[in-house]
C-alpha cells in the first residue's frame, strides 16, 4: 500500500465451505482495490498462509472445525484488517471486541460486501496517513507555560498526550507521567496558547497531540492505551490534519 491514491488490499478468504470461499473470491474480483491472494478451509491453513504472505484484509468465517475464526484472530500477533462472514449472529459482540472492520451475515449480498470493503479501504488510508504523519519531523524544543501547583510549569509540546477540559480547569496528560498537570484555564484559552502546534481539538472536552495518534476507528482516536471520542463535526478536521485523502 504505497500511498492513499493507489491502495490495493491483499485478501485472504477463510471458510470451511467451498461455495462460501468461491462466492467471496468472485466478489473480490469485482472490487478494483481488492486483490485475491489465497483461500483456506480452516484456521490452521490460514495461519500457514498468513506466515507466508502479506495479507491486508482477512475475510474470516467463525464456525469452523478445529478452531473458531475468532480464536484464530485472537491468537495472531499481527492482525490484518478483518471482516467476519458467518451464519451465526451470536459471535457479533466478540467479533467487534476483536476490532473487526465489519461483521457480515450469510448469505452475503454484493452491496453489503462492497460497503464493508469500503470501510476497510478507509481504515487503510487512515493508517497510511498516520504512518506518513509520524515520519514528519516535529519541533523538538517547542513548549508553553501553565500555572500549576503555585508555579509556572514548562511543558514541551512533544510530551503532551492529550488535554481534557473541565469547565474552568484543564488536565494536561503527558506521555511518561501518570498524574496530569492541572491548571486553571479554559480549554479554549489553552488552545490559543498552543496555536500553530500539532494539536487538534477533537471534541468540546478534548485536545489531542496528533504526533501520538496510534489509530483512528469508529469515531474514536487511540493514544497509547487511551481511547478518546471524536465529535462527528470534528472528524473531517482530524483526518485533514493527519493528511488523509478520500
Amino acid at each position: 500500500m504505497p500511498n492513499q491514491n493507489s491502495v490495493i488490499l491483499n485478501c485472504l478468504v477463510v471458510d470451511d465451505e467451498s461455495m462460501g470461499r468461491k462466492l467471496i473470491e468472485s466478489y473480490i474480483s469485482q472490487v478494483p482495490f481488492l486483490k485475491f491472494v489465497d483461500a483456506a478451509k480452516n484456521a490452521f491453513d490460514a495461519m500457514d498462509i498468513l506466515n507466508r504472505e502479506s495479507i491486508d484484509l482477512l475475510f474470516l468465517d467463525i464456525q469452523m472445525p478445529g478452531m473458531l475464526g475468532t480464536n484464530l484472530l485472537n491468537n495472531l500477533d499481527k492482525k490484518p484488517m478483518t471482516i467476519f462472514i458467518t451464519a451465526y449472529p451470536q459471535y457479533a459482540i466478540e467479533g467487534f471486541e476483536l476490532e473487526a472492520i465489519d461483521y457480515l451475515m450469510k448469505p452475503v449480498s454484493m452491496d453489503r460486501f462492497v460497503k464493508a470493503c469500503n470501510k476497510a479501504l478507509t481504515q487503510a488510508k487512515i493508517e497510511i496517513a498516520l504512518k506518513a504523519q509520524k515520519q514528519t519531523p516535529i519541533q523538538e524544543d517547542a513548549f508553553f507555560f501553565v500555572n500549576a501547583d503555585y508555579s509556572l510549569v514548562k511543558i514541551f509540546n512533544k510530551e503532551v498526550l492529550y488535554i481534557e477540559g473541565m469547565k474552568d480547569y484543564v488536565k494536561i496528560y503527558l506521555v511518561d507521567q501518570k498524574k496530569p498537570v492541572i491548571t486553571k484555564i479554559s480549554l479554549t484559552g489553552l488552545e490559543e496558547k498552543m496555536a500553530g502546534a500539532n494539536f487538534i481539538r477533537i471534541h468540546k472536552s478534548y485536545i489531542i497531540n496528533a504526533d501520538h495518534i496510534k489509530s483512528i476507528r469508529n469515531h474514536s482516536v487511540i493514544l497509547q492505551d487511551q481511547e478518546i471520542p471524536i465529535s462527528a463535526n470534528k472528524l473531517p478536521e482530524v483526518l485533514e490534519k493527519i493528511g488523509y485523502k478520500e
